[in-house]
């Protein structure tokens, strides 16, 4: 997928970028580790974005759209869209998890309750700052990060926040990727990752970062493990004190989710198996399941996004119907209709939309020159595109 920025004849004279973003350039490796690896090809192929070549009028709305699968975007209550907007995204797939190197202006980020019931995203996410800070409030917690200071959030729960000038790393894992250790990782929602455990992990991602380019397809798996190992050893030393009872809580609602997970095509998950697996009554689920508007709802939901993900696939050549006979349903038509109100398009739509490498999330001219959304990234695995980008 080339997401390169375009060129056109009517482009305007490049923008620089502000001081405060040019003190840092993305990470080169040393020449003598390249030499080392002469022979050795890369696997990995950099998905990009910005919006420097833009017009400024242009700039914002081109980001806002990038963003809009995962957050709403705003300027600060003192900016304009008039006055340009310069962000750029490189993107890097690394088996099940996705490495963005940012730099951006300021700009303020909300993902709010209906985000959540639309969108097929549910990664966790962890960050380090290189320059700049962060704001973030979950459930009227606020937590603050700062240059070099690691924090994790769960794009699973509404989130609102603001972030100055900045250059950082994001890394964003899939949640079944760490459904193992999912009651633990809600825990640390939205905080800091502290101690020599955490420091440990910022320095693993630092020299990650500077080797992006040159990693080989042996090497993906080992990173993914060691990331995922570190993050849930990280988690554990830096839970706040005051999410203990909430741990504790959500321990059998983990075990539930957990179990649907790895059930979820079985003809046999109903509200009697699970209450038998999970060692509790019928009452005791549908309290579980009652925020989620019910047990079968949850259910539901699960298998209609793991269908979006499906249809998303551009390697998965099955019938809309065997999909949605996977998902649950016995008639093609009752699955459209679910599908569709669910997401706002239809089963047919997301497979056009592939087919032809179109966002579905509305475009501008401008960002379709520059390529797909953030939630293209999140969604299109390597495993989906042949395993690894080829250069």
């Amino acid at each position: 997928m080339d997401t390169e920025s375009g060129s056109g004849d009517d482009l305007p004279v490049r923008q620089e970028w502000p001081a405060d973003l040019e003190r840092r350039r993305w990470p080169r490796e040393p020449a003598a580790q390249k030499e080392h690896r002469l022979g050795v090809p890369p696997a990995l192929a950099p998905l990009r974005f910005s919006t420097q070549d833009l017009p400024p009028k242009e700039q914002f709305q081109a980001w806002r759209t990038h963003m809009a699968p995962i957050v709403d975007v705003h300027l600060p209550d003192e900016k304009s869209p008039d006055d340009g907007f310069l962000a750029e995204q490189i993107g890097w797939h690394l088996g099940d998890i996705l490495i963005i190197q940012q730099r951006a202006q300021a700009y303020s980020f909300v993902r709010d309750q209906a985000m959540l019931r639309s969108s097929p995203i549910d990664h966790w996410n962890i960050g380090l700052l290189h320059s700049g800070r962060v704001w973030a409030e979950v459930s009227r917690h606020v937590t603050e990060a700062g240059p070099g200071e690691v924090f994790f959030s769960s794009l699973g729960y509404p989130c609102r926040g603001r972030i100055i000038d900045s250059v950082a790393i994001l890394i964003f894992l899939p949640y079944e990727l760490l459904a193992a250790n999912a009651g633990l990782l809600h825990g640390a929602n939205n905080t800091l990752l502290s101690g020599s455990l955490a420091e440990l992990l910022r320095t693993y991602i630092t020299g990650l970062e500077t080797n992006l380019s040159n990693l080989t397809a042996g090497e993906v798996p080992r990173i993914v493990q060691t990331i995922s190992d570190m993050l849930v050893a990280c988690a554990a030393s830096s839970t706040r004190p005051d999410m203990g009872q909430i741990q504790t809580g959500m321990g059998m609602m983990e075990r539930a989710h957990r179990y649907i997970h790895l059930n979820l095509h079985s003809d046999n998950l109903t509200p009697d198996v699970l209450c038998r697996a999970l060692g509790i009554s019928r009452t005791r689920l549908y309290q579980l399941f009652e925020a989620s508007g019910g047990v079968f709802n949850y259910i539901r939901k699960r298998r209609l996004l793991q269908a979006y993900a499906d249809l998303s696939n551009p390697a998965d050549n099955r019938q809309i119907s065997e999909i949605a006979e996977a998902a649950g349903f016995d008639a093609a038509a009752n699955f459209t209709r679910a599908f569709s109100h669910e997401f706002g398009l239809s089963p047919r739509e997301i497979r056009k939309t592939i087919a032809t490498e179109r966002p579905v999330v509305p475009a501008t001219r401008s960002t379709r020159r520059h390529g797909t959304t953030i939630g293209d990234w999140l969604q299109h695995r390597p495993e989906n595109r042949n395993r690894f980008s080829q250069a």
